[in-house]
């Protein structure tokens, strides 16, 4: 997940975001441009928190070319 991208699902802003996530201002304006997934769950897991349609949240966070199938899995 892009920082970009990150930012505007928290909100929009740095400030947001950081407070969404529980961090500083700081730690989210160091945020490096492609998220390590350690960054990108802490992500998604603060919006699952807001959401109520997990499907439509995953689906908004992931580009359309690698767009996740929730409930199917690997038998």
């Amino acid at each position: 997940m892009l920082k970009e991208h990150a930012i505007r699902l928290l909100g929009g802003s740095v400030a947001i975001a950081a407070k969404k996530i529980g961090v500083t201002y700081q730690a989210v304006d160091k945020w490096p441009a492609e998220l390590p997934a350690r960054i990108e769950d802490r992500v998604l897991a603060a919006l699952a928190r807001e959401s109520k349609d997990v499907r439509a949240l995953l689906e908004s966070a992931q580009p359309a070319s690698a767009a996740i199938t929730v409930g199917e899995g690997a038998a």
